[in-house]
């Protein structure tokens, strides 16, 4: 138990160290239990769901949340929104409408794995613009295809086949996903709520447009960059397929017609991608839009009780990311987080750096916090004001570093299994190691950081961003 070990005596030195004098005793005490909460994420001494519960019971049985507090993340409207996802998930590929849909896109552009991955990138960016929740668009209407496109080929997570396709485009989505999330101010709730907060804090009115314009073009090179470098790392087994196109073809002409449970899972599907679509005229929430799906498939008996029950994926997500967004919501409540942003803040005006060194100094530490969320919102909420403040009081462009922030609220997600919302559900579905994923989120991310901070720099130069 020499994991167990590491994780327990880290959390106790932390416990027991001094703390700076603005930030309290019992917010120093939840770093030390998040801190060896995600050291046991890392070394698993226990599966990670174990780990996540003994996090927040200890942080209750000490005092330093209630219990309230350690059980309010399981409420989390993203978690059941997680959840509905794996429940869609689990009507296409039981009604056979997922594999359908597998075979036509292994027909159309089954030249390669690379090339499905490029299709599942222009997905991503069609439908970007109309669905404001990054957790909907990869888990509502992508992860479900995927999934089915996975079996199509023969890859299994549990029989020594997840390598085969499967763990390349689990990580290829996900990534594709936070950088078109990036792209436009409607892709992802958190950017309207940073463009928000920019005019509040330094005065900048954020158009769609501007958005969208400064945007473009890193995204777009990330877009063409990342899939080849997932491919790269990620390798599938499954290179080229000359006779996909003609299998995917017998198989689409085996299944015979839609039946009627493929075509009421697709009368759902499409439903809930138009009120996702068009939340902003309807105002319903893409919690309460996956939930209502779920619904209706277990009205019309798509779905049945035991379905939902065995949907094992689901509720480990749930009982593991229910904890950790508890514990990371604590640690922002406690002034934890702010408190270092501000002596972050302090320390680099007191360094005398030139606008440019600081900018990035402040935006390598912004990006890099985010092991210590399991939210955009909440990092947005915690850090993007205080960081946008103090770039700004450095002689950094107030539209350019209010932009750029809001960019990489996006695509820090990319560096864990709980950064995001879509994170839980393409991590659950259990392709990819947890190594794996961490260790292709943080090349990934490193990557977007020299795109958007390094090549595109002219073209914001040229928007007179700078």
């Amino acid at each position: 138990m020499k994991s167990l070990a590491i994780t327990v005596i880290l959390g106790l030195i932390l416990w027991f160290c001094p703390h700076p004098d603005n930030i309290t005793a019992v917010a120093w005490h939840l770093f030390a239990i998040f801190a060896s909460t995600i050291v046991g994420f890392i070394l698993q001494p226990f599966p990670i769901g174990a780990v996540a519960f003994m996090g927040i019971t200890t942080a209750a049985l000490t005092g330093v949340i209630s219990v309230n507090t350690a059980i309010s993340g399981f409420g989390n409207s993203t978690i059941w929104l997680i959840v509905c996802a794996f429940l869609l998930a689990r009507a296409f590929i039981k009604s056979g409408l997922g594999s359908r849909i597998a075979y036509l896109i292994i027909r159309a552009i089954g030249k390669s794995s690379l090339t499905l991955g490029y299709a599942i990138t222009l997905s991503n960016f069609v439908i970007s613009p109309a669905t404001p929740s990054s957790t909907a668009r990869a888990g509502g209407i992508i992860y479900p295809i995927i999934r089915s496109l996975s079996t199509a080929l023969g890859s299994e997570p549990d029989n020594g086949t997840a390598n085969k396709f499967g763990r390349y485009i689990m990580q290829f989505e996900y990534h594709a996903n936070a950088v078109t999330c990036v792209m436009f101010l409607t892709a992802m709730a958190g950017n309207p709520m940073a463009a928000a907060l920019a005019g509040k804090t330094v005065g900048v009115e954020i158009s769609w447009s501007g958005w969208f314009a400064a945007a473009v073009v890193p995204g777009l090179v990330s877009l063409i960059i990342l899939p080849y470098l997932i491919y790269k790392i990620c390798l599938p087994e499954l290179h080229e397929m000359p006779h996909a196109k003609k299998i995917a073809e017998d198989e689409r002409n085996r299944m015979g017609p839609m039946t009627s449970m493929e075509k009421i899972v697709a009368g759902v599907f499409v439903g809930a991608l138009v009120l996702w679509a068009s939340s902003s005229l309807t105002h319903m929430d893409a919690t309460g839009v996956g939930m209502l799906a779920v619904m209706i498939l277990i009205l019309t008996k798509v779905l049945t009780w035991q379905d939902i029950l065995q949907e094992k994926g689901a509720w480990n997500t749930m009982f593991w990311m229910g904890a950790l967004i508890a514990l990371a919501g604590a640690l922002s409540s406690s002034g934890f987080i702010g408190a270092v942003a501000e002596m972050t803040g302090a320390a680099i005006q007191s360094a005398g750096l030139s606008w440019g060194m600081a900018f990035i100094l402040l935006i390598l530490i912004y990006v890099y916090s985010h092991y210590a969320f399991a939210s955009i919102s909440a990092h947005i909420g915690a850090m993007y004001a205080a960081f946008l403040a103090v770039a700004v009081s450095v002689g950094a462009p107030a539209m350019l570093a209010a932009i750029v922030f809001g960019a990489f609220s996006n695509l820090i997600s990319s560096l864990t299994h709980y950064g995001g919302g879509p994170a839980p559900i393409l991590y659950g579905a259990g392709y990819v190691p947890q190594g794996t994923w961490w260790k292709v989120g943080f090349i990934v991310t490193t990557t977007n950081i020299v795109i958007w901070l390094g090549i595109c720099l002219p073209w914001w130069h040229l928007l007179g961003l700078f």
